[in-house]
């Protein structure tokens, strides 16, 4: 794999030797198991939207799109697994042009999977904002027609700087880019709260006066935020510590986890659904309709 997605071969012999931390090596199986479940799960999300009229609105489109995003994430690990068993088993020349575009192609769905988990969780995050305080005039600004623009816009150029990022993975001024459109977002959306709350503060009653439902719709926000920055921080901070202190025993140290990051973005995919079903009824209702069809015709 390049330089950006795997890290774990690449640490310098020199760091391994000044570093006492063993390495933490988890079975191939249960990444395999969780990205299976992680695609189910939110193909689920998609075909749940896709058959129900009553949520197809914007808000469940931008909760869609970010859905893709984990599924991509579960899918790359899924491809990821079946390369090296072709290669292991012989059926693949080890650093062949096959395995190498192979790789490419699957290191671009690593990248645009945090590409569109960073940009849906915006778009969501703008999409409660205009609800709670632009209540009245939301139907008219946010319409199915711009949700679908924007959402066209935003992957388009989520596949260019992924496939950008894989040709040029390794310049040191692409992981900056990469890793800083991490910290950017939660700039976005913390601006976003900031401004919430101080718009809440002086427009207490009127807060008061919403539906239930905005607000429930932050406090989801909130809760997707918390598990993304907890899943993929470790995983951006070894991305850094590989660039510019690989040979330091303390990154070593800390990379001596990799694996252990890896599961957790592995586990993003996962625990999203699960939020969602628990924090949106309707949705909620869907998933039942859809495992217990019979029951529910």
């Amino acid at each position: 794999m390049k330089h950006i997605i795997n890290l774990y071969e690449n640490i310098n012999d020199t760091a391994r030797n000044n570093s006492d931390c063993p390495h933490v090596i988890l079975p191939e199986e249960i990444f395999f198991i969780i990205s299976i479940i992680g695609v189910l799960e939110n193909l689920m999300v998609l075909l749940a939207v896709i058959k129900n009229k009553n949520l197809q609105s914007p808000m469940y489109f931008f909760i869609c799109s970010l859905a893709i995003s984990d599924m991509l994430g579960s899918l790359y690990k899924i491809l990821e697994n079946i390369l090296i068993m072709l290669r292991n088993m012989g059926y693949l020349k080890p650093r062949g042009n096959f395995e190498t575009t192979a790789d490419d192609i699957i290191d671009s769905l690593f990248i645009l999977s945090l590409l569109g988990s960073i940009f849906s969780l915006s778009m969501i995050a703008a999409d409660r904002y205009l609800t709670i305080f632009h209540a009245l005039q939301y139907h008219s600004i946010v319409t199915m027609r711009r949700a679908i623009i924007v959402l066209m816009v935003t992957w388009t150029g989520c596949m260019g700087s992924a496939i950008t990022m894989v040709i040029f993975s390794h310049h040191i001024p692409t992981v900056i880019t990469f890793t800083s459109l991490f910290p950017l977002m939660l700039v976005f959306i913390l601006c976003l709260y900031v401004h919430m709350f101080l718009l809440a503060r002086s427009h207490a009653r009127k807060i008061l006066t919403l539906p239930r439902a905005n607000m429930k719709g932050a406090i989801t926000l909130t809760i997707l935020l918390g598990v993304f920055i907890f899943c993929w921080a470790p995983f951006i901070l070894h991305v850094l510590l590989m660039t510019f202190c690989p040979n330091n025993p303390y990154c070593a140290c800390y990379m001596s986890l990799f694996q252990v990051n890896g599961m957790l973005i592995m586990c993003n995919a996962v625990i999203d659904p699960f939020i969602y079903a628990f924090r949106s009824p309707e949705l909620r209702d869907a998933f039942k309709k859809m495992i217990f069809c019979s029951r529910y015709q």
